[in-house]
């Protein structure tokens, strides 16, 4: 099931950051170890309406989506991953500890991996355990 359509979510707006390309040092062959590359960042993230339906068209009243790259650079900002997963898993744990994010969708592709694809990456989604049903966190 596309989490666009998750039951969980049918009360939220959907927050996103399409094609951020950013140089960051990820990767475990050699070269990789070596020097920065492109990554490219995409992300959705599920805000109740409850918490981002403006009245008066006020900031104040929504969700300033800066703390999206914002987590991004800080989290790239941290040093060289080896694994696009791991990079992957930890920018969703971190967007997803935003008070207001019910869930996350991010995705990341390396697109001079392979010269016979545009890209290759790896895609999460979560939503808070307690959110759903019968979990607890």
């Amino acid at each position: 099931m596309s989490a666009l359509f998750h039951p969980l979510l049918a009360d939220c707006r959907r927050l996103f950051l399409r094609n951020c390309v950013l140089n960051a040092r990820i990767g475990v062959c050699d070269e990789e170890l070596r020097t920065t590359q492109p990554l490219v960042v995409n992300v959705d993230v599920f805000i109740p309406l409850a918490l981002s339906t403006p009245s008066h068209d006020r900031l104040d009243e929504v969700q300033d989506y800066s703390f999206i790259p914002d987590t991004i650079n800080n989290l790239l900002a941290m040093g060289h991953f080896h694994l696009q997963e791991t990079f992957c898993d930890a920018l969703a744990l971190k967007l997803l500890a935003h008070p207001a994010v019910r869930a996350v969708r991010v995705s990341t592709e390396k697109p001079n991996a392979y010269d016979f694809a545009e890209s290759v990456g790896v895609e999460v989604f979560h939503i808070k355990p307690e959110c759903q049903p019968g979990v607890q966190s």
